[in-house]
């Protein structure tokens, strides 16, 4: 035994033996438990000058770091329908983009023409489930294991619904306004800065971006417990594991595949109400969100709720924080990350190893 082999031998153990050393899930832990106490330490403690003067103010980096949070949430919510879709069907849905800025001009009409912003959202969800019921059914149930043909017609498809939505709804930009109890800002118990009186400032954020970001977890966990704790959620991964043996079961594949389809295209639509209503409406959305939903997918994992929740926290949290702190190269972050992602692990973080 080398001196070195020793020296990672605790007393007592014997060379070679399980547990000698320091394995490398230790070592991600104490990793990420340092990185949680300066995360901590950041948010709840008085700067001093030097942390001052490299990350400008404390509201900034705070501000920064919400942002991200929020955004990290509705990408999460485009990303939960496409990860349905792509990542655990295997379908290659290239309108996904198109599905979330159509469910965003028909909430905008429902909730301009109802006054009600809750049933914008409702009927966004339900409309944009039967147009993905529709396109699973037409498109993708002829298309079944053919993967070129699905991204050229999806692609075909985002671009004719790109040029209808163009001549309906024109090239403005619409905002979806939110009902009064969910507008303003609320005060989180965060201080930002002590007044030389002694007084503190605490941060001021906007509700309905809090409202998001909780909407998200709920879904999120929604979506996890269905696929891990029920009947259903045991059938849809058979089924994509396995499609012939769960068919010769007795069980209706695709019917299943078509809820599954129709759950993911209303996420979408829901998406883009949300989406709507914390920024905007117009048009190349699509593509903006689409992209973010294939990075959010590569990087956390295909066919993975959890990865797709952790994958649009990092490009959520990089995206903000790149815009105030590097703002000439804060787009490049986003596709850095994917690409050092897929260098060390290919199938994403969450993935499963083919």
């Amino acid at each position: 035994m080398s001196i070195a082999d020793a020296l990672k031998t605790p007393p007592g153990s014997a060379p070679g033996s399980p547990g000698t050393g320091i394995s490398r899930r230790q070592v991600w832990g104490l990793f990420w438990l340092v990185l949680a106490a300066l995360f901590i330490w950041l948010v709840f403690a008085d700067w001093p000058d030097w942390v001052k003067n490299i990350l400008l103010s404390k509201k900034a980096f705070l501000s920064a770091c919400l942002n991200g949070l929020t955004l990290a949430g509705l990408y999460f919510l485009v990303a939960s329908g496409f990860t349905l879709v792509f990542g655990l069907m295997r379908n290659v849905n290239l309108a996904h983009g198109s599905l979330y800025l159509l469910g965003a001009y028909i909430g905008y009409e429902i909730a301009d023409r109802t006054g009600y912003w809750l049933l914008g959202v409702l009927g966004a969800f339900l409309i944009l489930s039967v147009v993905g019921l529709l396109m699973q059914v037409v498109v993708f149930r002829r298309l079944e294991g053919d993967d070129l043909r699905q991204t050229l017609v999806t692609i075909g498809i985002s671009i004719i619904a790109a040029d209808l939505m163009l001549a309906v709804w024109t090239g403005g930009t619409y905002q979806i306004l939110i009902p009064d109890w969910l507008a303003g800002a609320i005060k989180l118990p965060i201080v930002t800065a002590v007044r030389s009186n002694g007084s503190i400032v605490l941060l001021s954020y906007p509700f309905f971006r809090l409202v998001v970001l909780a909407l998200a977890i709920v879904i999120g966990i929604g979506l996890w417990l269905m696929l891990n704790k029920t009947r259903v959620g045991m059938m849809i991964r058979a089924g994509v594991d396995d499609r012939e043996m769960l068919s010769a079961s007795g069980t209706n594949v695709h019917l299943i595949f078509a809820v599954v389809f129709a759950i993911g295209a209303g996420l979408a639509g829901l998406a883009g109400v949300i989406g709507g209503s914390a920024l905007s409406v117009a048009p190349g959305e699509d593509v903006r969100y689409l992209l973010a939903s294939l990075v959010v997918v590569i990087v956390g994992g295909m066919g993975s709720i959890t990865g797709a929740a952790i994958g649009a926290l990092i490009i959520g949290l990089a995206e903000q924080i790149g815009l105030v702190y590097f703002p000439t190269y804060g787009v490049v972050l986003t596709f850095v990350i994917m690409v050092v992602t897929l260098a060390i692990r290919p199938q994403g973080i969450m993935g499963k190893s083919q």
